[in-house]
């Protein structure tokens, strides 16, 4: 069982789709930054100053105790992160793609031409052989 494993954890298929979760992973984490930093802020100034992370409906309010202690957090939706989280995924789909599109173009064969069939008899040579057979007969 150990050899199976080890020839399984060596093959050159899942090295590279270690390599791949990883480089995805630090992908990932530079295009929330590039969300988060870049493109959220001048969007949230063009809407009215409005910081997307803060948007939130809130289903129920926080319990204070008297002392002004939060004793039971707020219940909220979250739509603004979540808005965030779909920008997110749109540019991960978008880099995805393009990637795709440059491997496919980078990898795909030119495609050769069928060999044209050999020609067959023209018209003229088919009523030549008919009018021969005729004669014949």
């Amino acid at each position: 069982m150990w050899k199976e494993f080890k020839a399984f954890i060596l093959r050159g298929n899942v090295l590279e789709l270690a390599v791949a979760v990883i480089v995805a992973g630090a992908f990932g984490a530079i295009v929330s930054s590039f969300t988060n930093d870049i493109i959220m802020p001048p969007l949230g100034m063009l809407l009215g100053g409005v910081n997307f992370s803060d948007l939130a409906l809130v289903i129920q309010e926080a319990q204070l105790s008297e002392t002004g202690e939060v004793v039971k957090d707020a219940v909220s939706i979250r739509y603004g992160a979540f808005i965030q989280t779909i920008i997110d995924f749109l540019i991960i789909a978008f880099a995805i793609f393009m990637l795709l599109r440059t491997y496919k173009k980078m990898t795909e064969k030119p495609v050769e031409e069928a060999p044209a069939p050999p020609p067959g008899p023209t018209a003229e040579q088919l009523l030549a052989e008919i009018r021969d057979l005729l004669k014949k007969q």
